[in-house]
């Protein structure tokens, strides 16, 4: 059998499994899977298909290979790092690397939650200011990759679980790199992560 009706199997089975979300986001008011709420139902999946998924990360990408009898798939996802200010530098990556395993098995299963971003406090709509014409010429960015958009999505919905400022602080500054980058080639988005940002943070009473 190939790897991908193995994989498609295990999805079937998961779906008729009992699983309950204990994560909940009380700035946004849903629930959500924690890794340990569906890991030990997707091994025992996993055994009894065939499958074995192996989870790797490097400093920019976290990738999830799934290996059957006949071949393998990847599911990867550019890098978000957590930080809690309160936290050890080896807790922060423990739950970089949490976040990271639970958003590439759900992504691999198929597994369906809410939508993190359209949950984000909505951001109230400037006046539009009168703009006098002047000679210098607008300037041209290149627009943001998918990679980009991917990390922008993870970020906010990472950042919509924290239930502190500090550390939506501190997951903006150890994502600096990435989203000064991300400045450059797309304003309009970084402006949208921007904004959701002051938005939870208003959000979240101290």
């Amino acid at each position: 059998m190939s790897v991908f009706k193995q994989l498609q199997k295990a999805r079937t089975m998961f779906l008729s499994s009992d699983i309950k979300k204990s994560g909940k986001n009380k700035f946004a008011g849903y629930e959500y899977f924690e890794l340990g709420d569906f890991i030990p139902a997707i091994h025992k999946i996993f055994n009894e298909v065939g499958l074995c998924g192996v989870v790797r990360f490097t400093n920019d990408t976290a990738s999830l290979t799934v290996y059957g009898d006949e071949g393998s798939i990847d599911f990867t996802s550019p890098m978000v790092f957590a930080e809690n200010s309160k936290g050890q530098a080896i807790q922060n990556l423990g739950s970089t690397h949490t976040y990271m395993r639970r958003y590439l098995w759900l992504m691999a299963m198929e597994i369906v939650e809410h939508d993190s971003v359209d949950a984000a406090a909505p951001a109230e709509t400037p006046a539009k200011p009168i703009v006098k014409a002047v000679a210098k010429p607008v300037e041209k960015t290149v627009g943001a990759t998918e990679d980009q958009k991917l990390f922008v999505d993870k970020l906010i919905e990472w950042a919509a679980e924290q239930d502190s400022q500090k550390e939506l602080v501190g997951a903006w500054k150890s994502n600096q790199k990435q989203i000064d980058a991300l400045k450059s080639s797309d304003p309009a988005l970084f402006e949208h992560l921007k904004t959701c940002f002051t938005e939870m943070k208003a959000n979240i009473k101290e």
